[in-house]
């Protein structure tokens, strides 16, 4: 039985001290980034302010008055302009999972109930 000779690996420089920067040749961050106020540009006094997914969904079942489901929720949402998805591939999954969310950790206070499986109104 034939047996491969081991060699030894080539050594290659290493570092042994840690690198650390004073601060000296860092390039200084522009102001927005370090006044969180000015990194946000303000919202035309004209235009209605972006609702998150949650708002939506309130104002939604505030305006039909019944119990929908989340895939009816979100073609709403996007049909009144409220909210679109960014880029996700299931956006019924997400709103579900805020909802039940919001419902389990705010309980009373929720906006939100489950009226059966899958359905959700205003509280």
């Amino acid at each position: 039985m034939a047996t491969k000779k081991k060699t030894a690996p080539e050594s290659t420089p290493q570092k042994t001290a840690k690198t650390v920067s004073s601060g000296k040749n860092a390039s200084p961050r522009p102001a927005a980034a370090r006044d969180p106020a000015q990194a946000v540009p303000p919202i035309p006094a004209g235009s209605p302010a972006k609702l998150s997914a949650l708002d939506a969904a309130a104002r939604v079942l505030s305006e039909c008055r019944q119990a929908m489901t989340c895939l009816e929720l979100i073609a709403a949402m996007a049909a009144q302009g409220y909210w679109t998805s960014p880029a996700g591939k299931t956006p019924q999954a997400t709103l579900h999972a805020a909802l039940t969310r919001e419902i389990k950790s705010k309980k009373d206070q929720s906006r939100f109930r489950k009226t059966e499986r899958g359905k959700f109104a205003l509280a």
